[in-house]
């Protein structure tokens, strides 16, 4: 999961980089939503394994 944040995250920093507002946007959107699915479920197995 954290693989893929990562992917987009540099998908929308090459795409800013050469103009592409749209995909940029939407790109850094989908990292974003990725990363904090991971912290999530990061979280919830951390919780998990002490109890």
């Amino acid at each position: 999961m954290l693989h893929y944040a990562l992917i987009f995250l540099v998908v929308a920093i090459i795409a800013a980089v050469l103009g592409f507002g749209g995909i940029a946007g939407t790109a850094a959107w989908i990292a974003q939503i990725l990363f904090v699915v991971f912290l999530i479920l990061a979280i919830v197995s951390f919780l998990r394994r002490k109890a």
